[in-house]
């Protein structure tokens, strides 16, 4: 079931969002099969806003939990605040998975 991780980092930390940005990456890489999508969260004129968004299928809020827990970013104390949210899939690429 699809669920929407929203982090918002801690205040003036992109200096330690960009020393773990390699790690945080090949995490991502590793978990790609889960990631329906994932992405940084960005101002008006593209620069880092700080924080990010993941949308993930997997089973249960649990997992959800601890795939976040395991992200470099998390375990380095980038984050100020973690959201994790159940989400109804209604439309992904243009495809409808509304019954």
């Amino acid at each position: 079931m699809p669920y929407i991780i929203e982090t918002w980092d801690k205040p003036n930390s992109l200096s330690l969002r960009m020393l773990n940005r390699p790690d945080h990456l090949q995490y991502l890489a590793k978990n790609a099969k889960v990631l329906l999508a994932c992405g940084a969260k960005l101002n008006h004129d593209a620069s880092d806003l700080g924080g990010g968004l993941y949308i993930i299928d997997t089973e249960n809020e649990a997992e959800a939990q601890k795939l976040i827990e395991e992200d470099p970013f998390y375990k380095a104390g980038l984050f100020e605040r973690v959201s994790v949210t159940r989400w109804r899939k209604a439309y992904v690429a243009g495809v409808c998975y509304l019954e």
